[in-house]
């Protein structure tokens, strides 16, 4: 047993800068601490108050999973102290060693020094997700009485192992008795300021902000209790709320320390979360807490002003050395008045005067700080990235915006007129301040700006429906748009309210004149030209052009678009990152104009290759990959000179890049073959062009041959199906040097994926060979039986949805246009061959089976129509066929739908099924499609459901909706394809499923639900055994059946 100066000898050496002693040392740490007497020793070093910091640290880290700490000795607990670490190797302490680690680590809770204070937090809270309760019974005992005491340094090492014990460890039947002792004592102190630090009492309210999403998360398994439970706590934390919002926030800024702040920041935190899980219990304060998150904006504000936007003062530490940020504070005020303002009670809140104060002080607080604006100036990625409307950086300048869309929404002409007014006061002052030389006067103007640029979608809708109705629109934008914007332009001195001005107007461009679009279009475009423009100007043109290409008319932007292309052209050598990309957003914009018919072939030649340099360069970026493959589709697609001239240029590097057959570099060959697809996308109506597929098939089809690479074989496949789809002749046509067809290797290509384990390939190989025997038949009839064969075979053992409906479809497919030559084929197959099973039985039950999976709207229609056939099929081979039916119901699978069904409990209680006639099942498969067609589940929640999270507070509009409001519903059935009454749009879910060969497909536009009443009403006039076989349905089948015949 090493002792504990010989531990930490070790320790010293493990922070040795030579790698080798450092090396050694930790070699020596692995060996000792499989010997749990040396993690005794260990132990005995964290409590020795004389040893060095960093060493105590490096020990305490032995039981503490993060990544900082030493590798070495943080595995100990994974690898030797339990099984139930995944990690485990063996050589666990006994329990008497054990418990004395533990008292050891617990005793590390009360240290005064504060970082070992934390790490043995860390680690007892590791430990304890494997001994406790079962080994470790006293410790939620021990902790709530060492939270109880006298000692701030032990109440704050007991408040972090709570934060995450409450979080992770408790059971349900555990949490309400833990909290009903562990509560009260964080509340007393909450209340004590003179004991307790702010920061420590902001840990009161974080682990007390756990306890409440704990509460929410067990409310379903216990609601009685829960309720009782909210009803009697929160109100007493929400008074406690009260009285510390209503101390003055200046006192917590005006110390050496900011502490106080992080103490309103867990304050917010936590409302925030009640909010959304208790909110009825919120509702008799809400007014209150909103009326004090505007005073902390209001008073802050000057504090935020000196600190970050003026001033070169450091802002404070907390007394912890840890930052503390005033705006992190004003982002968590902001985001619980977002989630508060949601209530319709609560607008009268609103009404009182209050929101124009709300909008005035938001735009105070969305200004630029200096360090945005040094960031901004030197690193251009970052410019763009805060621009990006869908931006994962979060800033108190995003938190405004977020703000503001949510009033927006929920009242859209009442803060669209607010904010008119709070810009055209910060107009007013803005010119005064400039009058008076004020060097930052230009800051706020910028701001609101901004705030008004990233609302500009609902308030053009708003406009617009104002407008519609015959009222007033809410806001005259284009007063600022030919009055205000211009001159903004031309001010150099202030690059980034330059470059805001210009992004406002082209995010407003749709009310713009031609003649007013076209001035801001040469302004944007002189600016890229100009030598001396500065980064984030240029930066904001190329955004204001992409706007531009948005919301002007197309034929305004003819003639400038040209000259677009060739400004743009330079960034996509000299950018990278984010900037690169919204490069090529905009250049993909500026082509779509028109339909790039403008573009000559000289300048799309430069334009490609250019474009090709981009690819190499970034090669393995899957965004970029995307952006250049819808460029360079748009570009093809621009006239047939200008496709020609694209695949002169494109297509030989691309083949080349496909003959790449490293499998260590394989996405240079899937990339490739996905630009080589998109040039075909392009492609002229009269097909692709002399010896495309010529140039690219060689290297194509050899790379298929030995690649296992999924995304390669994935695009090839999706290659192969789009030169069937545009131009089969030339795949016909086309053969290798030993005289090997296209055709040939395609079906090798199908042939080894049938066969491959490996089903991700999923749809696309069945998009091929329905696509090949829709277009090339008769070339394919000679291999048909051999084909059907191999996917029966297949089908057998194929596993997941989307491989058996890649089987299944060109089958349906088959039987819906040539039902008797397919099925002599399958039932000629020898059963032997299949294992036994006659070639019906196999794809008739994979069939029944899988057709309630099966996705994309002409696969699903095809099936349909296949079984319609099938169901009225005369053969006895068809009609003997038996397949699974309907689940059989036992009681302890009778709550199925409210109980889920784990891997566990189905192999104790597996599912059972009924067996039935196959003509029975697909009776029974057409049902369900005519119920389902065209059809929406609801989004409604049943109306008689009393819910204790607060129904009342919310609109009575959402009821009816599930919690929605009518906008977001028809934002949600945007999503789903569907109109808001329930209603789909067969054109919708055509266009983003299937290509457009089958969106022209007779079967695609079948009034399906007629076809199959008037098939089952034929079915029943002239199929004598009809009754027989409505019978074996289901009363509520039954039911269908009649309504459907009569």
């Amino acid at each position: 047993m090493a002792s504990p100066p010989e531990i930490a000898q070790i320790l010293t050496s493990t922070l040795n800068s030579d790698p080798n002693v450092r090396m050694a040392a930790e070699l020596k740490l692995s060996e000792l601490l499989v010997n749990p007497q040396n993690a005794l020793s260990l132990t005995q070093l964290i409590l020795a108050q004389d040893a060095d910091i960093s060493l105590r640290q490096i020990s305490l880290a032995t039981f503490l999973p993060k990544h900082s700490a030493s590798i070495l000795l943080r595995k100990y607990v994974n690898e030797h102290w339990s099984p139930f670490f995944p990690q485990f190797r063996g050589n666990a302490p006994p329990p008497d060693v054990k418990e004395q680690i533990r008292r050891a680590v617990f005793q590390g809770l009360s240290d005064p020094i504060r970082k070992v204070r934390s790490l043995s937090a860390h680690a007892l809270s590791t430990i304890a997700k494997s001994d406790w309760p079962d080994e470790y019974p006293d410790l939620l005992t021990s902790l709530i009485r060492l939270i109880s005491s006298d000692s701030p340094s032990a109440i704050h090492g007991a408040m972090q192992v709570f934060t995450e014990f409450v979080r992770d460890e408790l059971t349900e039947d555990q949490l309400l008795p833990v909290l009903r002792e562990l509560l009260p004592v964080l509340l007393s102190i909450l209340g004590d300021s003179e004991r307790h630090s702010p920061l420590t009492r902001s840990r009161t309210v974080a682990v007390f902000r756990q306890s409440v999403e704990a509460l929410y998360m067990v409310k379903g398994q216990h609601p009685a209790s829960v309720k009782e439970a909210s009803e009697s706590i929160l109100p007493v934390w929400l008074e406690a709320f009260k009285v510390l919002l209503c101390i003055d926030p200046l006192q917590d800024v005006s110390g050496e320390n900011w502490d106080g702040l992080a103490l309103r920041i867990q304050v917010f935190r936590t409302l925030d979360t009640i909010r959304t899980s208790f909110s009825r219990a919120l509702a008799p304060y809400l007014s209150d807490f909103l009326s004090h998150s505007l005073l902390h904006l209001q008073v802050l504000y000057p504090t935020f002003a000196r600190y970050y936007l003026t001033d070169d003062a450091s802002v404070p530490k907390s007394s912890e050395d840890e930052p503390i940020e005033l705006h992190k504070l004003a982002a968590q005020i902001m985001d619980f008045i977002s989630s508060a303002g949601r209530g319709s009670h609560i607008k009268a809140w609103f009404e009182q005067q209050n929101l124009p104060a709300v909008v005035d002080v938001l735009l105070l607080w969305a200004q630029m700080t200096k360090e945005n604006e040094e960031d901004w100036a030197s690193d251009a990625n970052l410019f763009v990235a805060q621009e990006d409307d869908e931006t994962q950086a979060y800033s108190v300048r995003i938190a405004v915006f977020d703000l503001l869309s949510s009033l927006i929404t929920d009242g859209p002409v009442r803060i669209i007129k607010a904010l008119e007014s709070s810009t055209n006061r910060v107009f007013s002052d803005a010119t005064q301040a400039r009058s008076t030389s004020d060097a930052d006067w230009w800051r706020l103007l910028e701001a609101t700006l901004a705030a008004v640029g990233s609302q500009s979608e609902a308030i053009l809708d708003a406009i617009e429906d104002e407008d519609d109705s015959g009222r007033p629109k809410p806001i005259d934008l284009e007063r600022l748009l030919t009055g205000v914007i211009p001159g903004l332009i031309t001010l150099h001195e202030h690059p980034f309210l330059q470059g805001r001005a210009l992004v406002m107007a082209g995010r407003y461009s749709k009310l713009m004149s031609t003649a007013i679009a076209g001035q801001y279009l040469d302004a944007a475009v002189q600016v890229l030209e100009s030598p001396e423009t500065g980064v984030p100007f240029k930066i904001s043109a190329v955004k204001a052009l992409q706007q531009f290409c948005h919301g002007i008319d197309g034929t305004a932007l003819v003639p400038t678009a040209p000259r677009m292309v060739k400004d743009l052209g330079p960034f996509l050598l000299e950018t990278t990152e984010e900037t690169l990309s919204l490069v090529l957003e905009t250049l993909a914009a500026t082509v779509e104009v028109e339909g790039g018919k403008w573009l000559a072939p000289n300048l799309a030649s430069d334009l490609v290759l250019a474009l090709l340099q981009v690819w190499e360069k970034n090669i393995k970026d899957p965004i970029f990959l995307s952006i250049l493959t819808d460029l360079l589709e748009s570009i093809a697609h621009a006239s047939p000179a200008v496709y020609e001239v694209a695949v002169k240029q494109a297509l030989p590097r691309l083949t080349a890049a496909i003959g790449n057959t490293d499998p260590e570099q394989s996405w240079v060959a899937s990339s490739a073959i996905e630009l080589v697809s998109s040039l075909a996308s392009g492609a002229p109506e009269n097909g692709l062009g002399a010896n495309f597929f010529t140039t690219v098939a060689p290297n194509l089809f050899a790379t298929l041959k030995t690649t296992e690479d999924r995304d390669v074989i994935q695009n090839g496949v999706a290659f192969l199906t789009l030169v069937v789809r545009r131009d089969v002749r030339q795949l016909l046509d086309w053969a290798d040097a030993d005289g090997c067809t296209g055709l040939g290797h395609t079906l090798l290509v199908i042939s080894k994926l049938i066969r491959s384990q490996e089903e991700s390939g999923g749809l696309v190989i069945g998009d091929l060979i329905i696509h090949l025997l829709r277009k090339a038949g008769e070339d394919v009839l000679p291999v048909l039986p051999e084909l059907l064969w191999a996917m029966l075979v297949r089908m057998q053992e194929a596993q997941t949805a989307t491989f058996l409906q890649s089987l299944i479809i060109p089958f349906a497919f088959l039987i819906h246009s040539q039902s008797d030559a397919v099925l002599d084929v399958v039932e000629g197959i020898d059963p032997a061959t299949l294992g036994g099973r006659a070639g019906l039985d196999v794809l008739l039950n994979a069939w029944c089976e899988n057709a309630g999976t099966f996705q994309g709207f002409w696969p699903i229609r095809i099936s349909t129509l296949a079984l319609c056939g099938l169901l009225a099929s005369p053969r006895q081979s068809v009609r003997s066929v038996v397949v699974k039916g309907d689940i059989i119901v036992r009681e302890e699978t009778r709550n199925v739908d409210e109980v889920i069904m784990t891997r566990s409990k189905t192999k104790i209680v597996p599912h059972e099924w009924t067996r039935v006639p196959f003509p029975v099942k697909a009776l029974k498969i057409l049902l369900h499609e005519l119920q389902t067609n065209g059809e929406a589940a609801t989004l409604s929640a049943p109306a008689d459901v009393d819910d204790d999270d607060g129904g009342s507070d919310w609109e009575d509009e959402e009821r009816g909706t599930g919690g929605f409001r009518p906008d977001e519903v028809a934002f949600l059935a945007d999503i789903l394809g569907k109109a808001p009454d329930g209603a789909f749009d067969p054109e919708d879910i055509l266009q983003d499923n299937d290509d457009e060969d089958l969106r022209s497909d007779p079967v695609s536009q079948l009034n399906i639900q007629e076809h199959i009443v008037g098939f089952l009403r034929q079915l029943k006039e002239g199929n004598t055994g009809f009754s027989e076989l409505a019978g074996q349905l289901t009363e509520e089948e039954q039911e269908v059946v009649r309504k459907a015949i009569t």
